[in-house]
């Protein structure tokens, strides 16, 4: 097994590192990926030899190898070998803290190995083989990819539901009305989603009024947002990559394994990222059973019959996640003005700052008017706590009802609804793609953004 797992990595390493050291005494040695490799999965010789070769010959972008090496490291004995060179040679010293050793490396300016990709490719081919298509050093990567970290799976280990099974409403009795859910509404197709369920599964493809969606959950970030996956007559199949950009799940498409930033919408790894892509982003709400259902009681709602066995009770799933202000995988940066996973209602719109305005803000406004770039918008809370967005146009609302009508500043009454506001006069004011995220995660996505609170 030993020889096979070697022989695999030569392989997928190849002819992309000379197994020699760079001519220029500056410059990283080129086998420098064999020897993190050697540290994984060699026998006790080969650590010992690759060691005390990563030792002499080490070059700062050996750090994000080390870390690598350090989050899959055979024992204690290597990682305290291994921390103890990075204490040496970087002057920092945060012990087997690999999430602080993390945040101090994505702090520093981006210096990477020439080869850092194929390696890898080649390391978390070793766990799954389908990731080894993920890295290379051809692909164009749009983020650091010592950004990119495994979340621990394999690719789709975290299985997607791919054209569930959609039951009626008075059909599934396993909901309480204060279960959270979330609700979509296309064309007329109605829908609820369960956090309860998808928060194992943390993405569902399908069709939903005739568009092909994905609608995407990450607990770690707390976003659920629903991207319509049809871009210029191409549907993109998405699946779960197994990796995580700043906390934040990404996703493959099956064709091309090109890795997508799900907040974004957009490929950042492969050869998708050279090309001008992005999801279309639909409006979702975060709500209750009790209240989705009272305002569509013909909605459909997944069935617990997934095909995968689950504990499906309400809270089950990440429930010590969400019980504290902890992160299970560090970010580089925070912002303090809101706990790490205080929810806010986040909306980006072209050739505007990215705006995020905090749920406990508007829970006390039911009617909150703020402008994104060009965009005039209105923020319509209701009893639940569900935030639905929509452009005012120039149209000023004083009340709402936290149902079905709002009432403008001339006293005209508009009906709400999923997809727009009408007035009885028959004007259209449409619903804007919003959606919640915790604060740290929709910071680390968009740091330039304008915080509401």
């Amino acid at each position: 097994m030993h020889a096979l797992r070697r022989g695999l990595a030569a392989a997928i390493l190849g002819m992309a590192i000379a197994a020699s050291p760079a001519a220029n005494a500056a410059e990283p040695a080129t086998d420098a990926p064999e020897m993190f490799i050697d540290l994984l999965i060699g026998d006790r010789a080969e650590q010992e030899a690759a060691l005390a070769r990563i030792a002499d010959a080490w070059h700062p972008t050996f750090t994000a190898m080390s870390l690598e090496a350090m989050y899959l490291g055979r024992g204690p004995e290597l990682v305290s070998r291994l921390t103890r060179i990075l204490r040496e040679e970087t002057g920092e010293d945060f012990g087997f803290d690999i999430q602080a050793w993390w945040e101090w490396q994505w702090n520093r300016p981006a210096e990477q190995h020439p080869h850092y990709a194929a390696f890898k490719s080649t390391l978390y081919g070793l766990i799954d083989p389908k990731f080894a298509a993920y890295f290379d050093d051809d692909r164009t990567a749009l983020v650091r990819l010592d950004e990119v970290v495994w979340g621990g799976v394999v690719q789709d280990g975290i299985p997607p539901l791919r054209h569930p099974e959609m039951i009626a409403a008075d059909a599934a009795d396993y909901l309480d009305d204060d279960n959270v859910i979330f609700g979509l509404a296309v064309d007329g197709d109605v829908r609820a989603y369960p956090k309860r369920i998808l928060a194992w599964h943390e993405m569902f493809v399908d069709q939903v009024g005739g568009v092909p969606v994905a609608g995407v959950y990450c607990t770690l970030c707390g976003t659920m947002i629903l991207y319509g996956t049809e871009v210029d007559g191409t549907n993109h199949a998405m699946g779960t990559s197994g990796f995580l950009y700043r906390s934040n799940k990404l996703m493959y498409d099956e064709a091309t394994q090109s890795l997508w930033n799900t907040i974004w919408g957009r490929p950042v790894i492969g050869p998708l990222a050279d090309e001008d892509i992005e999801l279309e982003r639909m409006s979702v709400v975060t709500t209750t059973w009790g209240e989705w259902r009272r305002r569509h009681p013909d909605t459909l709602v997944l069935s617990l019959d997934t095909g995968h066995r689950r504990d499906y009770a309400e809270g089950a799933a990440y429930s010590a996640y969400f019980a504290t202000d902890e992160l299970m995988f560090t970010v580089p940066v925070r912002d303090t003005r809101l706990a790490n996973k205080a929810e806010v209602v986040g909306l980006v719109f072209p050739d505007a700052e990215p705006l995020a305005i905090s749920a406990d803000y508007l829970a006390d406004r039911p009617v909150h008017h703020d402008r994104s770039g060009a965009v005039d918008l209105v923020v319509l809370t209701d009893t639940s706590g569900a935030n639905r967005v929509y452009a005012a146009n120039g149209v000023r609302f004083s009340g709402y009802d936290g149902d079905t009508s709002a009432t403008d500043t001339d006293g005209e009454i508009w009906t709400l609804s999923e997809d727009a506001l009408r007035s009885q006069d028959g004007r259209v004011l449409e619903r804007l793609p919003a959606h919640r995220a915790f604060w740290f995660g929709w910071y680390s996505a968009y740091s330039d953004t304008r915080l509401v609170m």
